[in-house]
């Protein structure tokens, strides 16, 4: 009993807020990013759901800049279903990464944790925190975090590091650099022992002894060149905490070999979506759908459907389609690798493909919404806003509809204002 008295680990989700976001718009109109479905769970709840593998965990934050009603619901919710606090915290003005953090340190520290994981809502992957941790304490570092092997050409894209191959400490970490460092990337995943506050914090006392040096100083070019400098009160994660302890025996890395994408644009949060659904197979298999036609839909692949949900028995479903609440579907519709919104309606022998339907929308008879399922590209899958109507008989492709649309032509490669 002792140990676990004493082993307590806390864990803070960031979820970042409303001018984060913009590339996930219109979707993100009227629903924060992070409470946005993904495998028919809002995409802030696979962390948090792994966050409850984490032995003796005490309590989940999630700090960001929305405003706590858009959470209030949620997070009750959710704190009820795992039996675990979770709490919002909202930030007065953006604080960086690390920052945050910092600015709820009295919070975060109130259980006297023995760690804390540090997790960004935007980033899918199978969250291997239990073993993160186990190997974090091997290490015996300050902190830990999660690195991928990626392509040589995407890497430019995220943090590079460096890492031991033998001791796995972090040697060398460049935020999004100009050339080549290394394939393995951060993946917005982190574990830290408490000491984490002291190195935020000395961050700032730095920042603020340099802007005393400058008053005091009286050399207008020291002065010009470093009055850009960041708010004291403002650290970065990656610049200002991982670079500069890069080597010092205080970071460590552990490498995932499973799947791990960031969701920055509607397109991934289909891809993410299906590697949800195949997670639950492993998991979850109580959330995926069955079903051969006979009394119910026929479904192939994986399906997450909604219990409110009405799915007409004639309707072939899958793979990768998750179905949310009051969804009505009818006879002989298709549905192909989609995130059909709440009280969307899909009408007789309708075809959806690699598209994402929003809110209260109606797909008419015979009609078509479908892409060629590029995630990548700006109009490689559907997207229709809130309440938009699709006539009879339409095909939509490739296009992006806004909210309260009416569709009785067809389109391709558009968008629709």
């Amino acid at each position: 009993m002792e140990n676990s008295e004493e082993e307590k680990v806390v864990a803070v989700i960031m979820v970042g807020g409303p001018t984060k976001g913009t590339r996930f718009r219109p979707l993100s109109f009227n629903t924060p990013k992070p409470l946005f479905p993904l495998a028919g769970q809002p995409m802030v709840h696979h962390p948090i759901s792994a966050c409850k593998r984490i032995p003796n965990l005490a309590q989940i934050f999630l700090i960001g800049f929305y405003e706590e009603r858009e959470f209030a619901l949620y997070v009750s919710s959710i704190s009820n279903e795992l039996k675990v606090p979770v709490r919002y915290l909202k930030e007065d003005k953006p604080h960086g990464s690390a920052g945050g953090l910092y600015y709820f340190r009295d919070l975060i520290l109130e259980d006297n944790p023995s760690h804390i994981f540090l997790l960004n809502c935007d980033v899918c992957c199978n969250f291997p925190l239990p073993d993160m941790l186990e190997a974090h304490k091997g290490y015996g570092g300050m902190g830990t975090m999660l690195v991928i092997k990626v392509s040589a050409e995407s890497a430019y894209q995220f943090g590079e590091l460096v890492a031991d191959p033998i001791t796995k400490e972090l040697l060398h970490y460049t935020e999004k650099p100009e050339t080549f460092v290394s394939d393995l990337i951060n993946c917005g995943v982190y574990i830290f022992t408490p000491e984490i506050f002291t190195a935020i914090q000395d961050v700032s006392t730095h920042r603020e002894d340099r802007a005393n040096l400058r008053r005091v100083s009286s050399f207008e070019a020291l002065q010009s060149a470093t009055s850009r400098t960041l708010p004291t009160d403002f650290v970065r994660l990656d610049q200002d905490i991982l670079s500069p302890l890069a080597g010092k025996k205080q970071l460590y890395t552990y490498e995932t070999m499973d799947f791990w994408e960031q969701i920055k644009t509607p397109g991934m949060s289909l891809r993410c979506s299906a590697l949800y659904l195949a997670q639950f197979r492993l998991t979850s298999p109580h959330l995926l759908a069955g079903g051969d036609g006979n009394k119910s839909a026929t479904i192939i692949g994986d399906v997450y459907v909604h219990p409110s949900a009405k799915v007409h028995p004639t309707a072939k479903i899958g793979p990768n389609v998750s179905i949310s609440a009051n969804v009505r579907v009818g006879a002989g519709v298709r549905l192909i690798s989609c995130i059909i919104l709440d009280d969307v309606e899909i009408k007789e022998n309708a075809v959806v493909m690699h598209s994402i339907v929003g809110w209260k929308s109606s797909i008419g008879k015979w009609s078509r919404v479908q892409a060629d399922g590029d995630y990548n590209a700006k109009l490689g899958i559907t997207i229709l806003g809130e309440a938009v109507t699709v006539e009879d008989e339409v095909v939509v492709i490739n296009s992006i509809v806004l909210p309260n649309k009416t569709l009785n032509v067809s389109v391709q490669e558009e968008i629709i204002l």
